[in-house]
């Protein structure tokens, strides 16, 4: 269902999207969103929690242990505060 709103930008930057357009893309507080950009146009995409079980088999795919992972996820939070 294609649905045209009209929005405004805050002087911080900030959006507001619809009430009627976040309920139809399932969007609340807290949701994730990736920005994308051609140079004239903008797309905000939900960005999916991936299924706990889907990413399991995937970490037993690639054969990394839980301490891989944990050590990895330590990495990158660690890089993220620098």
């Amino acid at each position: 269902m294609n649905q045209i709103q009209v929005t405004s930008v805050s002087s911080k930057g900030q959006i507001v999207i619809p009430n009627n357009i976040r309920e139809t893309m399932g969007i609340s507080m807290g949701t994730k969103l990736i920005m994308l950009t051609d140079g004239e146009n903008l797309l905000l995409k939900p960005i999916q929690t991936p299924n706990f079980e889907d990413f399991k088999k995937l970490v037993t795919k690639t054969g990394f242990k839980k301490t891989n992972v944990q050590k990895m996820i330590k990495k990158v939070r660690n890089e993220n505060r620098s």
